[in-house]
């Protein structure tokens, strides 16, 4: 059985609304434009008049704003709420979202034939697929292996790592060897809950993971300041988990506790030593090479391993020093990156080389890593140089093709520099009309107009997975019409073999920007490049941490630029307001492109991280660094990955903008010491 009759005239007059349907009166046809050159005509038939009715509008407003109240009901496991809100909603426009907020909060007691009911009303449909999705956990936790083996395979995205752990555990529970698929797997301690624990326990109860196995959690959950798992995983090695507990949240007491007598104490004694190490490296190393003769070569080794990543991640100049006492310490995926980074700094290219070829392979794989064990090859090519230049040049050309920051990069040291490839053929109105009438699509439409983005996006990503090149073109261009850019821009990113840079790039809003950053003498490539990473040109984003719209300015940020450029009657509402944002944004990027002396990598590191933030990792330097580098290099995960992206963004831009091939080579630079910029706070 299909989705249902009714999930096809979704949100009506939101759609007429947003496609600049003509209503004419007296009439029941509704023309739909598609686009200029061509028009959609629609019938519809006319409904009977029923007297002293609520305007259409309004009583949809209304039952939008019942779903909005049942949504949250169902958020906060309310099923008597629930139920209440969806009585009221007997002929919503969308009514499997309606039976999916009803049922989701009584899914540990609804019956399993109510939740299969639902399964086939809504077979094929996302939200069906996020059922499914939310009942595997609920037979996960109960161990109804049975009936999770049943569902499983019927998981489409299969993306919920919880899901995957309970999946491996059930494996497990059948005599099935998953210790490898478990080991990729389990790099994340904080994100575990019940399902990921279990499965650690699971696999050390039937042989499937030693002591080794346990050990490296041990480590892992300290490494990243999971104190539950490493409770847990403390007691399967046979310690005490108050002693891992402590050795996680208060370090020093641990510490003071001494190494203790079996390995198990030994390796609580370690974690203690690497989270002390995130708090003061010096007191770390004197503690670790007090306790040194108690300790075996291995767990040595591994002691400095810990202090080395705390050292790498402030960037200390001591940090190369740990690695190398670190020589032979089984190192996590974070130890390994670290340490590799910290080589890169040194530019010690065989110690890149080393380490990047001691990763797991799908870490290894990774376009990064990729990307930098070709640089270490062609810059240390060893005893056949002519074997590893071919190396190289092939691990560039694997990833050269990918129009991300490591791709271009790579482009570059194949000899060619960043264009735009040429557009296909033009788009026909008779492509897009489908993507209109798609019902996945069109509900997205709905929960964007109701700002439920979350319940939109799944929608659309889900209509995706069916669509082909050309499809996925008409998608883009479906959303550019209803000015839902983000999902343009996403959709776009997913072609291949044809592409449309005017989509994956759009530049909307010019009128506003183009003559405030002249006047500001910034490059407009840039200015969009950030856009681009920090809102997707959704005008009314909202970060988590208070950021507003278009250009994600801070409360505080926004207070700070308006009293410098004398907008006196600032206030915070007004970050609402597109072209107040705009101006605040772009005179903010003006003052600390300026305070980085030019650098667009330093500036966009700074206008993510903060300023001073950006001033203290450019402190670190004691000489010119290739700008790659200190990108691959600054310390918060978040403002790596977003510098990069800021600036790959920039170059297509760029290369849009001024229509020939540009070098994000050139425009990383090379980050130098110092520099006698303005000190924004």
């Amino acid at each position: 059985m299909g989705v249902n009759v009714a999930e096809k005239k979704v949100g009506l007059m939101f759609l007429l609304k947003l496609s600049g349907v003509a209503i004419v009166a007296g009439s029941c046809f509704l023309s739909v434009p598609l686009s200029a050159a061509a028009a959609q005509t629609v019938i519809l038939p006319a409904a009977p008049a029923v007297p002293a009715a609520p305007a259409p509008d309004a009583a949809a407003r209304a039952d939008d704003d019942l779903l909005l109240l049942l949504r949250e009901a169902s958020r906060q496991d309310d099923a008597v709420a629930a139920a209440g809100y969806a009585a009221r909603l007997p002929n919503y426009a969308i009514p499997s979202y309606v039976d999916y907020y009803r049922l989701k909060p009584r899914l540990r007691t609804a019956s399993g034939e109510e939740i299969r009911d639902f399964l086939q009303r809504y077979q094929g449909s996302a939200i069906a697929d996020r059922m499914r999705n939310d009942w595997l956990l609920e037979l996960g936790r109960n161990r109804d292996w049975l009936n999770f083996d049943q569902q499983y395979p019927l998981f489409v995205l299969d993306d919920d790592i919880q899901v995957k752990c309970y999946g491996l555990m059930s494996r497990a529970v059948r005599g099935e060897q998953v210790a490898v698929e478990a080991r990729a797997l389990l790099v994340n301690p904080p994100g575990y809950g019940d399902a990921c624990a279990s499965l650690v326990t699971t696999l050390a109860q039937a042989g499937q993971f030693d002591a080794n196995d346990l050990l490296a959690q041990l480590r892992l959950a300290g490494e990243q300041h999971a104190t539950g798992p490493a409770r847990r995983t403390a007691v399967l090695l046979g310690g005490a988990d108050s002693h891992a507990a402590q050795a996680v949240d208060v370090p020093a007491l641990a510490m003071a506790r001494g190494v203790g007598a079996s390995r198990v104490e030994h390796e609580i004694y370690l974690v203690a030593i690497g989270r002390m190490a995130r708090t003061s490296t010096r007191l770390a190393a004197i503690a670790l090479e007090k306790n040194a003769p108690r300790l075996s070569e291995q767990e040595l080794t591994t002691g400095w391993a810990g202090i080395a990543l705390a050292a790498s991640m402030t960037l200390s100049p001591d940090a190369w020093g740990y690695w190398q006492k670190s020589a032979g310490a089984p190192l996590s995926q974070d130890q390994l990156q670290w340490k590799t980074r910290i080589a890169l700094r040194q530019g010690d290219w065989s110690a890149v080389r080393a380490t990047i070829e001691a990763m797991p392979a799908q870490l290894r794989s990774d376009p990064a890593w990729t990307y930098w064990l070709g640089r270490a090859l062609a810059a240390d090519p060893g005893p056949n140089p002519g074997a590893n230049h071919k190396r190289a040049q092939a691990l560039f050309a694997r990833i050269a093709d990918q129009n991300h920051f490591y791709g271009q990069l790579a482009m570059e040291e194949t000899g060619r520099q960043v264009s735009i490839p040429p557009p296909g053929r033009a788009l026909a109105p008779a492509e897009i009309a489908p993507m209109a009438a798609n019902p996945g699509l069109r509900r997205a439409l709905t929960f964007f107009s109701l700002r439920l983005r979350f319940e939109g996006t799944r929608e659309w990503n889900w209509e995706l997975r069916k669509l082909s090149e050309r499809e996925l073109l008409a998608a883009a261009e479906f959303a550019r019409q209803n000015g839902i850019l983000d999902r343009m821009v996403n959709t776009s990113e997913r072609t291949r073999t044809e592409f449309d840079y005017s989509q994956r790039f759009p530049a909307p809003h010019n009128e506003i920007l183009q003559p405030t950053v002249q006047t500001l003498g910034l490059d407009r490539a840039w200015v969009y490049g950030l856009i681009r990473q920090e809102s997707r040109f959704i005008i009314d984003a909202r970060s988590g941490v208070g950021a507003s719209g278009l250009m994600q300015v801070m409360p505080s940020t926004a207070q700070y630029v308006a009293k410098k450029i004398g907008l006196t009657d600032f206030v915070h509402t007004m970050l609402n307001d597109l072209r107040t944002n705009i101006v605040l944004g772009a005179n903010y990027m003006s003052m600390v492109l300026d305070s980085a002396d030019g650098s667009q990598l330093l500036a966009s590191a700074a206008y993510n991280a903060g300023p001073g933030r950006a001033r203290n990792w450019r402190a670190t330097l004691t000489g010119p660094m290739e700008g790659a580098i200190f990108a691959e290099s600054i310390p918060y995960a978040e403002t790596r990955t977003y510098v990069k992206n800021v600036l790959a963004n920039a170059t297509n831009y760029a290369a849009l903008f001024d229509n020939k091939p540009q070098s994000l080579k050139a425009r990383l630079g090379v980050v130098r010491p110092g520099g006698a910029g303005n000190q924004l706070p």
